[in-house]
């Protein structure tokens, strides 16, 4: 027998102490870098996106690789292709940790959506004002 998984991922993770370094127009390639990682752990990606001091990474995992691994993978192989590629001068690393939640099926083209729009969403919210609702939306709250 096979193994199926039907499970969609939102990752987020900032920048060390959510400074403003990722600068709009290497984005693209920071993005197209990851998207390959992804990829080569054989894991799906929906949409990736967000602003200067976080990104969002809508994912379907494949059900060999665990969450924490991929994050490391994404965290590690993006920081080296960074500096290696000199996209984001000053670009100093990742937080420590990071925020994941699962979502059915059914909410894929929202969260798309959501996650296309990161630049108008946040002229309203901060990152940590975004993530405390996302938060308390899980929790039912």
């Amino acid at each position: 027998m096979s193994t199926y998984t039907q499970i969609l991922y939102q990752i987020v993770f900032s920048t060390k102490h959510r400074e403003r370094t990722l600068i709009k127009e290497s984005r693209t390639e920071l993005y197209k870098y990851i998207w390959g990682i992804l990829k080569n752990k054989r894991c799906y990606l929906f949409q990736i996106g967000g602003t200067e001091d976080h990104l969002h990474i809508i994912t379907s995992i494949h059900p060999a690789v665990s969450l924490a691994a991929l994050v490391k993978d994404v965290k590690l192989g993006s920081t080296s292709f960074i500096k290696e590629k000199k996209i984001f001068p000053q670009f100093s690393g990742w937080q420590d940790g990071y925020a994941a939640f699962t979502y059915s099926t059914e909410a894929k083209y929202n969260l798309i959506e959501y996650v296309k729009n990161q630049e108008t969403h946040h002229q309203q919210k901060t990152f940590r004002e975004e993530l405390i609702a996302v938060l308390n939306q899980q929790c039912g709250i």
